[in-house]
């Protein structure tokens, strides 16, 4: 006889994620969430500890800081494996291939100079091939979306472009990542880094307004 999967993430007795908070319904782990990680993000943006190169340390890195508040396992890669929670959604890259993943995603990022020097069209056809080769690996249990965007907003700057994510919608950027990877069609990241990317100057700070901290 099978045993029954048990989630090593979840509190027994809530079924809610385990957390620091004390949170035991999904709607007050969210509340702490949004505020918490709203501070933890300003205080990335200010001190920037970090220069992104796209491996799997910039994500952890990343992860531990925004969720240090709210998970014990804040920066450490899942063991489980996950998807969408919508109907027929496949499962992201498997937890054992995490490390795998992310060193072929960085060594195509890397060979395309990190995005740096690229006209405004190619950079947004260049960003959704990587952006849907880093969402497809997925390596936390929870906080990806909220990682990536913070990930993908300093390398971008670094390249000379700001994303304002504030423009995108959940819904948009979940079937657009949806499209990607499922039927290999770029077109709906295209279209979205093409709306909300605006050329910069990397020597200025960035623009704090334009991450949208959602729990996608």
């Amino acid at each position: 006889m099978e045993r029954e999967f048990v989630d090593p993430y979840l509190d027994p007795s809530s079924g809610v994620l385990r957390n620091l908070v004390g949170a035991t319904t999904y709607d007050t782990l969210r509340n702490a969430e949004g505020e918490l990680v709203a501070m933890r993000m300003g205080q990335f943006l200010e001190e920037l500890p970090l220069r992104p190169t796209g491996s799997l340390d910039d994500f952890k890195a990343i992860h531990q800081w925004l969720f240090q508040d709210i998970y014990d396992w804040a920066g450490i890669p899942r063991t489980v494996e996950i998807c969408k929670n919508a109907e027929n959604s496949e499962f992201f890259l498997p937890s054992a291939n995490i490390g795998m993943g992310f060193s072929w995603s960085q060594e195509e990022l890397l060979r395309d100079g990190a995005l740096k020097g690229l006209p405004p069209d190619g950079f947004v056809q260049r960003l959704a091939y990587h952006f849907d080769n880093y969402n497809f690996i997925h390596p936390f249990r929870e906080g990806n979306g909220r990682t990536q965007r913070l990930f993908w907003t300093l390398l971008c700057h670094d390249a000379g472009y700001d994303l304002d994510w504030c423009q995108v919608s959940g819904e948009e950027n979940d079937e657009a990542s949806r499209a990607a990877a499922e039927e290999g069609d770029l077109s709906g990241l295209v279209r979205m880094f093409a709306r909300i990317a605006r050329p910069t100057d990397p020597a200025l700070p960035i623009n704090q307004g334009l991450l949208r901290l959602s729990d996608r």
